[in-house]
């Protein structure tokens, strides 16, 4: 028994492996992203299977164990490695009493509030704990908008804009520096209005924020969560402009369509920063599941160094905040 349990684990483990090697159309088909999104937990399952291997003397199993093992850590080491380091200026400029604007670092962060249920001065506190500078917002409505103003957002980031396409939830940004042509939606998004606006740093260079929030890969939808994320990648066209893009992809690092939008341009922080995993989904249920997808992300262009990466529960919603530096060359 104790053989068979460990050929199934490793079975599984392999599946999941192959799952996340399958190039992007084919990861749209049904329940593949589900099972990609948990793609670094299957490097558990892969050493449970090892060790049923060697204690039941099925050496083949034991192979495939750690074949699926080995594949696996390659594919997730980069997030504990990172690969550009932020200067000590970097931590020193955003761990002042209060929010500098005008230099070339800044700390951001992004949280889908779960259609405005999230507490919305637990947001307040920690702009004001972790001195944020730009925050983006997904699935907002009216309401919440209020109750964040009520807050007493606009102390701390006094320049917003929140822009919906159904009229009902809506995603946004808010800044300590003005934003600098703010629009609706740079995407042109068939999932959802995505607002952008342009900051200033130092030197006079400036970086075009965009909230983000993808199609959720759900039964019926697994076309358009695909299509979506193909939307984002034709920003990569955009060579005029140097971009952020923060907030709730609905997809993790290991699905095929977020590795095209990144491309050669753009860089996931988490990654770049190498302080592990910053899984954020789902925030709400407990123990069971735990938070195990990492799908809300900040996405850096070129010339945008990220580290600091880390979440921050907020009550309320089933999302953890993602928080990061940023450094502008």
């Amino acid at each position: 028994m104790l053989g068979v349990f460990a050929a199934a684990c490793a079975a599984l483990s392999a599946i999941a492996v192959a799952a996340r090697a399958l190039p992007s159309a084919w990861q749209a088909l049904p329940f593949v992203p589900i099972l990609v999104s948990a793609t670094p937990w299957f490097a558990l399952l892969a050493v449970i299977a090892l060790m049923g291997a060697i204690a039941s003397r099925r050496f083949l199993v034991a192979l495939v164990a750690v074949a699926a093992f080995a594949v696996n850590v390659w594919w997730q080491y980069p997030f504990f490695h990172p690969t550009t380091a932020l200067t000590p200026a970097a931590d020193a400029a955003v761990g002042q009493a209060h929010a500098v604007t005008g230099d070339a670092y800044a700390r951001v962060m992004t949280c889908n509030v779960y259609k405005g249920h999230a507490d919305a001065r637990a947001i307040v506190d920690t702009v004001r704990d972790e001195r944020v500078e730009v925050l983006a917002l997904q699935e907002t409505t009216d309401a919440f908008v209020s109750a964040l103003e009520e807050a007493g957002i606009g102390d701390y980031l006094p320049y917003a804009k929140v822009s919906s396409s159904d009229g009902v939830y809506g995603n946004g940004l808010w800044s300590a520096s003005p934003l600098i042509s703010p629009s609706d939606d740079d995407v042109n998004s068939s999932a959802s209005f995505m607002p952008g606006g342009t900051v200033a740093f130092a030197g006079g260079v400036k970086v075009r924020f965009v909230s983000v929030h993808t199609t959720a890969p759900v039964p019926g939808y697994w076309g358009r969560w695909r299509r979506s994320l193909d939307e984002l990648a034709a920003m990569r066209a955009h060579t005029d402009t140097r971009y952020v893009f923060m907030g709730d992809f609905n997809a993790t690092y290991d699905h095929a369509p977020f590795r095209g939008f990144l491309g050669d341009r753009f860089r996931d922080a988490a990654r770049m920063g190498g302080h592990g995993f910053t899984f954020t989904w789902p925030a709400d249920r407990g123990l069971l599941p735990p938070v195990f997808a990492g799908i809300d992300h900040v996405v850096v262009d070129r010339d945008v160094a990220a580290g600091r990466t880390e979440t921050v529960r907020i009550p309320g919603t089933d999302h953890r905040a993602l928080l990061a530096t940023l450094g502008v060359a």
